[in-house]
């Protein structure tokens, strides 16, 4: 299990300390440093079943700056977006917790984080 995290986002720490609780077995991606790959984006999108546009924070000052509000959300935009995501990664929602079952979470509540601990086994 990996979980992509910001140390500032208060729901990273949050999804961090549950696993923790939990005796979670899992490895820190920080993701603003360790900035994922347009294909790994792609694979977390497969993961988790959702576009690009689903994990995008479209209230960052990058999103306003490239406009991504005014995208088109289709398939002939969908590599636009992936784009962005990985030239702009404080726009990737966060946290995001790939399980072992090849699934992946975006863990931004405590449901969230149990759901991919449940994955687990």
């Amino acid at each position: 299990m990996e979980i992509w995290i910001n140390p500032a986002c208060s729901k990273c720490r949050s999804a961090l300390t549950l696993l923790d609780a939990e005796g979670a077995d899992y490895t820190v991606r920080r993701y603003l440093e360790d900035v994922p790959s347009e294909d790994e984006i792609r694979e977390v999108l497969t993961r988790l079943g959702l576009e690009p546009w689903d994990i995008t924070r479209t209230q960052e000052a990058a999103a306003k700056e490239l406009g991504v509000k005014e995208w088109a959300r289709d398939a002939g935009s969908r590599e636009r977006w992936v784009k962005a995501l990985a030239e702009h990664p404080k726009l990737i929602q966060r946290p995001i917790i790939t399980a072992q079952d090849g699934t992946a979470v975006v863990a931004r509540t405590d449901d969230a984080v149990r759901d991919a601990l449940s994955r687990e086994s």
